[in-house]
């Protein structure tokens, strides 16, 4: 996953409000959004070359979800799959902080990664690329970055956020919406992050679309006040066929 913006106790009916993108070279095989039949109280969509995930939630209220840390030249390619740090959470019972806490000493084994991790009221973010933050009342974005780092896609996605908030009902279309915008960054206003301008101009716009590369998925989180979170994810074919949509009920908050 490539770029999330999300809000956490920022609106009154709507504790925590989440919308990302996962985006992904287009050959890489993938499962869309369920639950797992090998493990029934996980709703998440599943990497089947690595099998882990970038996003998922529990029957339970865990919620979690990871970005890669974009730095050219250092990857190492026996490192194990950052996608297996979100099921790890999910399917333990460590609360965020006990469970940041035992990740810390091995975070260096993997490849650079965000990860975000939140159940029982409680939201951490941790990066092995230096920063660890309990998260209070806000509105935050993140990319292949640190937390809120401002890059243009960010700043954009947290602006649109931010609107979005200020109705009475949030509804899962205007998130959608935000996240299919495909407007990209001036050239002056790229971040340099080793992979040269044309992709830094193709990564820039909150969607990403091209022959190789894009965004794969569109997910919407909704908690309301009354206890339940409402899923959304919006599957985007690689073989040309139209994007479905399919809506998942939990009956806990999240996170």
């Amino acid at each position: 996953m490539c770029l999330l913006v999300f809000s956490f106790h920022g609106h009154p009916e709507y504790p925590f409000v989440f919308a990302s993108n996962r985006d992904e070279f287009l050959d890489r095989p993938t499962a869309p959004m369920d639950f797992w039949k090998d493990a029934p109280d996980l709703l998440a969509g599943r990497d089947l070359r690595g099998g882990g995930t970038w996003l998922g939630l529990t029957r339970t209220g865990r919620f979690a979800t990871v970005t890669n840390y974009r730095e050219v030249g250092r990857a190492k390619p026996e490192a194990p799959t950052r996608g297996r740090l979100p099921v790890r959470f999910l399917l333990g019972d460590d609360a965020p902080d006990a469970f940041l806490d035992r990740l810390a000493p091995e975070a260096d084994r993997y490849n650079g990664f965000n990860l975000l991790v939140g159940a029982g009221g409680a939201l951490r973010y941790f990066s092995n690329r230096g920063a660890r933050r309990a998260l209070g009342p806000g509105l935050y974005g993140l990319s292949n970055h640190l937390l809120d780092t401002p890059w243009p896609k960010v700043v954009r996605a947290k602006a649109g956020l931010r609107a979005i908030l200020d109705e009475e009902r949030i509804e899962p279309e205007a998130l959608f919406a935000l996240l299919a915008d495909e407007t990209k960054a001036p050239d002056d206003a790229l971040p340099d992050t080793g992979v040269g301008l044309e992709w830094e101009r193709l990564l820039s716009s909150i969607f990403i679309r091209s022959p190789k590369y894009g965004t794969r998925a569109s997910t919407v989180v909704l908690t309301n006040r009354r206890g339940g979170t409402d899923v959304y994810e919006r599957t985007f074919p690689t073989d040309g066929s139209a994007p479905f949509t399919r809506r998942f009920r939990l009956p806990t908050a999240t996170p």
